[in-house]
């Protein structure tokens, strides 16, 4: 995988963090327009989306003078796949169970 699970993970850990990436969801935003709606400075916003960043959640690229973020998605589906990979595993244990249980138990009589 491109992008470290960890930071990823950690990255999505934050409740603010997960709000941004709500946000971005819609539209690309300026930094700015991001720090709007939360009650924290403009430079704690900016740890936030440097962590966003460096898991490679967001981009952040100079438009003028105007700093924007956007989504990317590729890492966020690099993370789903690992978690998805557990579902399957599930579904082979609860096949293996419901086999177990059908051999001890022997058909069921009406």
């Amino acid at each position: 995988m491109s992008h470290d699970l960890d930071a990823i993970f950690s990255a999505l850990a934050d409740p603010t963090r997960r709000a941004i990436l709500q946000m971005l969801l819609e539209d690309d935003m300026a930094v700015t327009d991001v720090a709007e709606p939360f009650d924290m400075s403009l430079a704690a916003i900016s740890k936030h989306l440097g962590i966003l960043t460096r898991a490679g959640l967001i981009a952040q690229e100079k438009r003028g003078r105007v700093k924007w973020c956007k989504l990317e998605p590729v890492a966020m589906r690099e993370a789903v796949v690992w978690i998805e990979s557990f579902g399957q595993i599930a579904a082979l244990n609860l096949d293996a169970f419901e086999a177990f249980l059908s051999q001890e138990l022997g058909p069921e009589s009406p």
